[in-house]
């Protein structure tokens, strides 16, 4: 892609989301709905115009480079904002009863900050240069950390706030350090650059070599792999719900995509140096996940621990591609690790969403005892509720078994058979604390004072949605896998 003009059109999405956030914060200003419905319609109206907004650009074939190399767009770019509008829309309709039960609609902030969350991202995903991505991240970050402590009387949600921002302040220190080590080392702060400058071996290599380790420190804070996983199940477990559901969906996009932008695109001549990290950091992440989340009592807390050991199955699919002089198998390899994350994204979307729906005034649907004989009131949650965990576990037809399985046949096809071995080992541990869950929804007698689950129509249509793309993904996932691995080619010119 050649680097052209300063072109606006490129950058629509970023900047019609940035009107729409201003012009919601100012009616929401003078609005007196006391359950803030015109923000919350006006919110979906503007994800939808920019779901539109980005297929048509993505369509088109709209790929470019513009305000100078800080701003891409590509099909890849595309996919992962259509994919985080959905995500966003999806969290807010699932959240929107279990804020209003809690006060947390006095004012917009929970929507207008959010959207202001999804610029930073979005920022992120467009990233062509070190300066534009570490403004996408903090712009997300500050924004999160302001939702965590949304609930300013609640002593848990703000030491959760607290801690996110304590850490994510340590991480950002990371990225930045190593993003300043790499400028260093190459003297260039554009991505394409970099990437010439190493093709060229004109590097500082040891310089650079420093510079990448703190990178992937600061990208596995914020994916949430261990070591850097500290902050994860207590930010989980703290935050409210709904913001846990902000925090544990669209933003993992991001973190991917920049992920993608520095390893693959940025640094893929310095893999060999990568690589072996990230191999470590997944180990880890696979082990410690998933022996801790079977200690756990909490739900919430459980799939903390769970989306760490998904995490490490993300990173062995980013591992296993740079394979000399194939590119179609480094492709195919990253494509599984995208196709990976937008399936965890899509089932965690299912389950908090379904904590969100079965929490009430007074009620936090919190503990994994809080569902027992939940098939007994209400066997279309645990129908869905069945499918998710399944999902996660990776039983076909699944679309997670798919996901698994995809991983997998490129870490065989890498040469890497003995962490294939590994991660079906952990994932044999994961399928316990998984399939505990369906006992209880389905064996356990019920908690006699939990009530009948009541949620609105538009909240059971959405799950009901979310349940069904579960199972017909794993059906036919060959498209959604295609379209990953068509965005990774054309977009990190693999």
């Amino acid at each position: 892609m050649m680097q052209s003009h300063i072109d606006f059109a490129l950058a629509s999405p970023e900047i019609l989301l940035l009107v729409f956030g201003l012009a919601i914060l100012l009616i929401d200003a003078v609005s007196t709905h006391p359950e803030r419905k015109p923000t919350f319609i006006l919110t979906l109206l503007a994800l939808g115009v920019l779901t539109v907004v980005s297929l048509v650009q993505w369509n088109s074939g709209a790929v470019g480079r513009t305000f100078n190399g800080l701003y891409v767009a590509d099909n890849l770019s595309h996919l992962l904002k259509v994919a985080s509008y959905i995500a966003v829309a999806v969290t807010l309709v699932y959240g929107r009863v279990y804020a209003q039960a809690r006060d947390m609609l006095r004012g917009g902030e929970l929507y207008v900050l959010t959207l202001m969350a999804l610029l930073g991202q979005m920022v992120m995903i467009s990233a062509g240069n070190l300066i534009s991505i570490y403004l996408g991240l903090e712009l997300m970050s500050l924004a999160l950390y302001a939702l965590i402590a949304l609930r300013r009387d609640d002593v848990v949600a703000t030491e959760a706030a607290m801690k996110y921002f304590v850490l994510g302040a340590l991480a950002s220190g990371f990225l930045l350090y190593g993003m300043s080590m790499v400028y260093g080392a190459t003297g260039q702060l554009d991505i394409a650059e970099i990437s010439k400058v190493v093709a060229a071996g004109q590097q500082q290599e040891l310089a650079l070599v420093f510079g990448v380790v703190f990178l992937v420190a600061g990208l596995a804070f914020k994916l949430g792999a261990v070591p850097f996983h500290m902050w994860v199940p207590d930010v989980y477990q703290g935050s409210p719900t709904a913001v846990t559901l902000i925090l544990g969906a669209a933003p993992k996009l991001a973190a991917f995509a920049i992920a993608l932008r520095l390893l693959v695109e940025g640094l893929h001549g310095l893999a060999a140096d990568w690589q072996p990290m990230l191999m470590i950091l997944a180990v880890l992440s696979l082990a410690i996940g998933n022996l801790t989340a079977i200690a756990q009592t909490n739900f919430k807390r459980m799939l903390a621990y769970s989306t760490i050991s998904h995490v490490g199955f993300v990173l062995l699919g980013l591992m296993s591609g740079a394979v000399a002089g194939k590119p179609d198998a480094s492709a195919q390899a990253y494509g599984s690790a995208l196709f990976y994350m937008l399936v965890y994204v899509l089932t965690t979307l299912g389950t908090f969403g379904m904590i969100l729906l079965l929490s009430r005034q007074g009620f936090e649907c919190e503990q994994i005892d809080d569902l027992k004989g939940l098939n007994r009131r209400s066997p279309w949650h645990a129908a869905i509720l069945l499918l998710l965990m399944f999902s996660l576990t990776g039983i076909p037809p699944m679309v997670g078994f798919y996901a698994k399985l995809a991983v997998l046949q490129v870490l065989i096809d890498a040469g890497h058979v003995a962490l294939a071995v590994i991660a079906v080992l952990f994932s044999l541990i994961g399928a316990f604390y998984y399939l505990r869950v369906v006992k209880v929804v389905y064996f356990d007698e019920p908690v006699a004072e939990v009530g009948a689950v009541s949620a609105s129509c538009g909240q059971r249509g959405v799950l009901s949605l979310n349940g069904a793309l579960i199972l017909v993904l794993g059906i036919l996932p060959g498209g959604l896998m295609a379209l990953c691995v068509h965005a990774i080619q054309t977009s990190l010119g693999l």
